[in-house]
């Protein structure tokens, strides 16, 4: 794909929805956090739904701490891994608190550093909280990246490192929006809409859903 295509795919992108944001529900960047670890292999609606009674009970590290793992578990329990991710965010907690004085940090060395925070996870901190032109690539954006020729990689990292060279500049900061959303609710994995697709013309995906 060439850099006249991809431009004008983030054109139109853009253009549809001009200020992108996450679906996860969050007032605060340590808020975001927790939403995230806690949407591993979950949906931004099951982790809403419980970051909902969650937050206003406990919304900083120490709160949180102050629930205790067990009381933790209680709040996220209908999310997959819950035991898991319960455990990661306390341990998150206390090393906030014990060496970032209760803020979460803005690098990503710091971030990855914190139970339960991978690249994934620290880009979506970088870009969403503190505006940093990261991109966080998920299932559906090695999906669509892949799929319709933008940045084609064998695993995330390559696929996130084609995107931070290939996206125009003016784009990165939304990017990792964008995709998502464009993945989640039109290049569905199994039967993707493409009538519905307003960068249809510009995909190289060979196997068009005439649907």
């Amino acid at each position: 794909m060439n850099a006249a295509k991809r431009r004008e795919i983030f054109l139109r992108l853009q253009a549809a929805n001009p200020h992108p944001t996450t679906e996860l529900e969050h007032k605060t960047a340590f808020e975001l956090l927790v939403a995230v670890i806690l949407s591993a292999q979950a949906t931004d609606k099951s982790v809403n739904l419980a970051t909902r009674e969650l937050f206003p009970v406990a919304n900083t590290p120490q709160k949180i701490l102050d629930l205790g793992e067990s009381g933790l578990r209680e709040y996220v329990q209908r999310i997959g891994l819950y035991q898991t991710k319960s455990r990661h965010i306390i341990g998150m907690c206390r090393i906030l608190l014990e060496q970032h004085g209760g803020e979460v940090p803005q690098t990503r060395e710091a971030l990855e550093a914190l139970p339960g925070v991978g690249r994934k996870t620290a880009n979506v901190i970088l870009n969403t909280a503190f505006g940093q032109p990261a991109i966080a690539v998920d299932t559906h954006i090695f999906r669509i990246s892949n799929r319709i020729g933008l940045a084609p990689g064998k695993d995330v990292v390559e696929v996130e490192k084609k995107l931070m060279k290939f996206v125009p500049e003016e784009f990165k900061q939304d990017a990792h929006h964008w995709l998502i959303l464009h993945g989640r609710y039109v290049c569905v994995a199994r039967k993707p809409k493409c009538r519905e697709c307003i960068i249809r013309d510009l995909c190289e995906f060979r196997e068009k859903n005439p649907d």
